[in-house]
């Protein structure tokens, strides 16, 4: 079976994670969305926010699993028995950091890492730059699924 583990925090996930995990999905038997638990950092949404949003967006694909790991990427995809890592590229920028990720993870564990460059669409969309639009009331409706969008807007808006 061929099985590639899509990772990252996904706080919150946007229509350009769901592009690649999308994408990856044609590719692979399985794909297994790897929600990553830092515990140095706090998130705007918990983990468990995050895995049930990913759950409901992705729940149209057969063969896409949502899952948290902390700790090393390439344990988590021992523990899973995927070789490849499926990583989306923006830009320039981001192959530079994940090009040495990649380096690491394959002398590490022998998992490779497919980059998909982005649909052009998505090529600016990052979870941060969705959560300051949200935040100061901007339409975040073309950047993120409407359970996402009602999330935001519910956590973001201060009360009356």
């Amino acid at each position: 079976m061929r099985r590639a583990v899509c990772p990252g925090s996904f706080d919150p996930v946007t229509n350009g994670h769901l592009d690649i995990i999308g994408r990856a999905s044609r590719l692979f038997d399985e794909v297994i969305v790897g929600v990553l638990v830092n515990q140095s950092k706090t998130g705007l949404f918990t983990v468990e926010e995050r895995i049930d949003m990913l759950r409901e967006v992705t729940a149209s694909y057969d063969n896409v699993r949502v899952e948290w790991f902390r700790g090393l990427l390439v344990d988590f995809c021992r523990a899973q028995r995927a070789t490849v890592l499926i990583k989306g590229l923006r830009a320039v920028s981001d192959f530079d950091y994940e090009l040495q990720m990649a380096q690491m993870n394959i002398g590490l564990a022998g998992v490779e890492t497919l980059f998909m460059p982005t649909n052009p669409l998505y090529s600016f969309l990052s979870s941060s730059l969705v959560k300051d639009v949200a935040k100061w009331g901007g339409d975040v409706t073309p950047h993120v699924p409407d359970v996402v969008r009602e999330a935001l807007k519910t956590r973001l808006t201060p009360p009356a």
